[in-house]
């Protein structure tokens, strides 16, 4: 059976690619809300905290020929993990010269920003990718039943963006990307996200060795948990997409538990490594702009984000690649574009990565 609102569904079996590759989105709440110190006016450190963000202008370079914006008080957010081997993040395999964003999380916050749905697309997802500009300045062509990830491997953020778009026919307010190292400081400067697991879990790829219990991770486990497949479930990418989600859970309880904005000086420490992290559109490129962001999602707590997958079923010439479900993944763009939660029945019957209720 097909699971909501626990941990999620789907991504490509697991034979595929060896080492799991990929780093955690956080999620919009700690990539933006970790900001908010310069909103406090204070002077010098405002104005280093806004030479650390980096941006992409999405915007122009997509042009109008996307969805309708439609001003229902609603937000949707592509957030994206980059898996870049390069610089620091060497340490988690061989460069190739090239980035995919294996993982990826459409955040849609509801009017009045007192729920939310995350919708996980699974990487290995067969798609019909639009044609895109690529990152040489040249053009790249569209691709039936290419890889999902494979678009921000050829273009970039937008390219990724306009994949989403038509894909769902929702258009994205916002972007934000993180990448392996980012993730592992804003974790330690969180001083560690606490977790239960309900069996041990022991996988050499993604350097992890937890025995059942519950622990307080530190960047390089919760990294190690949020990339692990050969140790959970079905040893599939759906299996660990079913970790990341729960992780994000986790994480965002432990942000309210720690009194983050109660502290100066873990605040700042939170907001200089954010900053630093984030690669946000250039609608978010200033302190101020993500600080009024994060205000509307102070409330949300663990129980008020609905985590789901993208239905898919395993694809019938290759079992290490997935094939979204059309007529449910309908259902799921439909309520996000009414603004609705998404239905049980959206994600009823499609394929699971068996590692519900690993993480608790």
């Amino acid at each position: 059976m097909g699971e909501q609102d626990t941990g999620g569904i789907p991504a490509g079996r697991g034979n595929g690619r060896p080492a799991a590759r990929r780093g955690l989105a956080v999620a919009v709440w700690s990539a933006a809300a970790l900001a908010v110190l310069g909103a406090g006016g204070l002077g010098l450190a405002y104005v280093k905290l806004d030479a650390n963000i980096e941006s992409v202008d999405i915007n122009t370079q997509l042009g109008d020929d996307r969805p309708r914006n439609i001003d229902d008080g609603s937000l949707d957010i592509l957030v994206l993990g980059s898996d870049s081997r390069s610089g620091a993040n060497r340490a988690y395999g061989r460069d190739e010269g090239v980035a995919r964003s294996d993982t990826a999380m459409i955040v849609h916050l509801y009017e009045g920003r007192e729920k939310a749905s995350v919708v996980s697309v699974p990487r290995d997802t067969l798609v019909t990718r639009p044609e895109c500009a690529r990152r040489d300045g040249g053009s790249e062509p569209a691709a039936y039943r290419a890889m999902f990830n494979t678009a921000y491997e050829v273009g970039g953020p937008a390219c990724a963006v306009k994949t989403v778009e038509q894909m769902s026919g929702i258009r994205m307010d916002h972007y934000i990307e993180v990448d392996f190292t980012g993730f592992k400081k804003l974790i330690d400067e969180l001083g560690g996200v606490r977790v239960t697991t309900t069996r041990a879990i022991e996988d050499e790829s993604s350097h992890l060795d937890l025995a059942a219990g519950t622990h307080t991770l530190d960047g390089e486990q919760a990294l190690g948990l949020v990339r692990t497949r050969k140790g959970v479930g079905d040893q599939s990418d759906l299996g660990r997409i079913q970790l990341q989600q729960s992780f994000v859970k986790a994480l965002i309880d432990q942000v309210k538990r720690v009194g983050v904005f109660t502290s100066p000086q873990r605040l700042w420490g939170l907001a200089d490594a954010a900053t630093k992290t984030i690669t946000p559109d250039s609608e978010l490129d200033s302190v101020k702009e993500l600080a009024d962001f994060a205000g509307g999602l102070s409330g949300l707590g663990a129980d008020d984000v609905q985590m789901i997958t993208m239905p898919v079923r395993y694809d019938e010439t290759d079992p290490n690649r997935v094939v979204p479900v059309e007529a449910q993944a309908q259902q799921v763009w439909q309520a996000l574009r009414q603004d609705l939660p998404v239905p049980a029945s959206a994600t009823r019957d499609t394929a699971t990565g068996q590692a519900a209720g690993v993480i608790r």
